[in-house]
């Protein structure tokens, strides 16, 4: 089914040309095929507004008129600063092992995690069997070592392993499983080094550039809605705020 866009057809050329950009999307040809549309929209919207020179141009000059995001205030970003401190936090390291019981399609997740707690139980009530249990239970190349990850500071594991490392005691097993995209952790901690946190002068550029992306990332998603919801769009079902061009 052709995909249309207010009376425009899109070709097989443009597809070519736009599909190499996204062969890292769940849908590769869904994501091209979105991000088309988006610029037929675009560019319909900066000609009707009566804008003149190349496509990239005057999409450039579309959205420089019609998305516009002030920077945040030096009070806005102290409120950023006080709220995450660890974003700004320099130097703090934690001593961690881990052993992994990995999810994959094939495996019963109920009976992965039954077997993950009773190691867990057992290692809670004898910590120094963690490096023989890793050794025989771990799915990670750690397991070599008896799960020892070594220093880990922030940035360096998926979102939930750092929380909860950053999060615990030193010298302690964490008491329960942790779940990220890999699968089940039992976490067992050494020592914490805790950092410094720099100063808000040091990081107020830092801290409000991001908050103006985002808010940029925000708005431009906004305007893209409206312009779509304005279109006359077949042969594809966009999906929002959720396409993968508004990421």
């Amino acid at each position: 089914m052709p995909v249309i866009v207010n009376g425009y057809e899109l070709n097989d050329t443009e597809m070519e040309s736009e599909l190499p950009g996204h062969q890292d999307a769940p849908d590769p040809v869904k994501s091209a095929m979105t991000a088309l549309v988006l610029r037929r929209v675009l560019l319909d919207e900066a000609k009707a507004q009566g804008l003149q020179g190349d496509d990239e141009i005057i999409i450039d000059h579309l959205l420089g008129k019609e998305v516009l995001v002030p920077f945040p205030e030096r009070a806005e970003c102290l409120r950023q600063y006080h709220a995450h401190p660890e974003r700004f936090t320099v130097g703090e390291l934690v001593e961690a092992s881990h052993i992994l019981f990995q999810v994959t399609n094939a495996v019963d997740l109920d009976a992965l995690r039954l077997h993950a707690q009773s190691v867990l139980d057992e290692l809670l009530e004898r910590p120094e069997r963690f490096a023989e249990l890793a050794r025989a239970n771990s799915n990670c190349p750690s397991a070599e070592v008896g799960g020892n990850l070594g220093q880990l500071s922030r940035g360096t594991t998926v979102a939930e392993f750092e929380k909860a490392i950053f999060a615990a005691s030193p010298g302690c097993i964490i008491p329960r499983l942790i779940e990220t995209r890999f699968g089940l952790h039992i976490i067992q901690l050494g020592r914490k080094a805790e950092g410094k946190l720099l100063a808000f002068d040091e990081v107020q550029t830092r801290i409000a550039t991001a908050m103006h992306a985002a808010s940029h990332q925000h708005a431009l998603r906004q305007y893209l809605q409206l312009l779509v919801g304005r279109a006359s769009i077949s042969g594809i079902e966009l999906q929002g705020a959720d396409s993968p061009l508004l990421q």
